[in-house]
């Protein structure tokens, strides 16, 4: 809950990992709040692994690199690609390994998860890091299914954590109200344009742009003051999501949908395609070349199978539970582009 020990966390804080200098590394060691990070991130490895372990769902080991990043230059891309000269071919570093999780569908019927780093090409904001961990999971079924094992994870995490951290979120003054209520609350689910009524679509909150609408930072914080702690946003615009998603029964929105927590979203999450010939009117719909996903329009023809996943952002969720203001704050090795750092 939020007082006047939060507040000077957050003060702290900053004083420790705002206006960044080559001796930031050191000023971590020395702060015991960076230790207990540690132990937090530690938390949350095991609990993932024995989460998926339960449910048969398994484990794999996947490059960082790839020539089909998950969001390319098209319709419904929200993220700029890393692309790099590896040996002279030109690849990407992942900013998502999705597709590498639905061809592990394949060979694991139950599914398969991992816990990696991404990389984004955008310039990084109290939201969001050029380079952070994704915990991301595919399973066989539907959006309801996936919705339904995210929210189960989420609230794993969240009760590990008030059963193990409860006295060192305490010594950091965060307390553990907030994650309480979040266990003692059923998640509740609105559609994109539900929301946007209830927004009144209010320019504020709601941007519209030449073929999607989408909900600002400030939309989704009006939304969590009136129906959170948590809640589903689903079904969105056809155009706001890049190409994978499904198409609903009229193929006006998507069988997709983000979970809203603390900073924002936190989870995004959708039923993908099942068929090469779905994939490839989905790709001209984005207006993306279908070049560089041959190999997964193939994948499809060869072996259609119903998938559906999700993707956690690892700092995002930090950001949660650590009533942490600044997602920057919480690198324990800073990562920017364009920015020589060390260690």
């Amino acid at each position: 809950m939020a007082n006047q020990a939060a507040v000077e966390q957050r003060n702290v804080w900053s004083g420790t990992a705002e206006n960044a200098t080559e001796d930031r590394f050191l000023r971590v060691l020395d702060d015991p709040r960076y230790a207990f990070l540690v132990e937090v991130q530690d938390l949350i490895g095991y609990e993932t692994a024995v989460f998926w372990r339960e449910r048969g769902v398994r484990s794999v080991q996947l490059p960082i690199t790839t020539s089909s990043v998950s969001s390319p230059m098209g319709l419904g891309s929200d993220s700029l690609p890393v692309r790099i000269d590896l040996f002279g071919v030109p690849t990407y570093l992942a900013d998502s390994m999705q597709f590498m999780l639905e061809y592990g569908c394949r060979l694991a019927p139950g599914g398969c998860y991992y816990v990696m780093p991404s990389f984004r090409g955008e310039d990084p904001d109290a939201t969001h890091l050029n380079q952070f961990f994704h915990s991301e999971a595919e399973i066989p079924g539907g959006l309801a299914d996936v919705m339904a094992v995210a929210d189960a994870y989420l609230r794993r995490l969240a009760s590990a954590a008030l059963g193990q951290l409860a006295p060192g979120l305490d010594g950091l003054g965060v307390g553990t109200g907030h994650v309480e209520r979040l266990l003692a609350t059923e998640t509740r689910r609105i559609s994109f344009d539900e929301a946007v009524e209830l927004l009144g679509d209010d320019e504020r909150y709601v941007e519209h742009g030449a073929h999607h609408r989408s909900i600002t930072r400030a939309g989704e914080q009006r939304l969590l003051a009136t129906h959170g702690p948590a809640l589903w946003l689903t079904h969105f615009d056809r155009a706001a999501v890049p190409f994978y998603q499904a198409y609903d029964g009229d193929g006006g929105r998507t069988l997709s949908a983000d979970l809203l927590l603390g900073p924002g979203e936190i989870i995004g999450c959708g039923e993908r395609h099942v068929t090469g010939e779905q994939t490839r009117a989905a790709l001209a719909d984005h207006r993306v070349p279908e070049a560089d996903y041959r190999w997964y329009t193939a994948l499809k023809d060869h072996h259609p199978l119903r998938t559906a996943g999700f993707g956690m952002g690892v700092e995002r969720f930090l950001m949660w539970l650590l009533d942490c203001p600044d997602i920057r704050w919480l690198q324990l090795a800073e990562r920017y582009n364009g920015r020589p750092t060390a260690p």
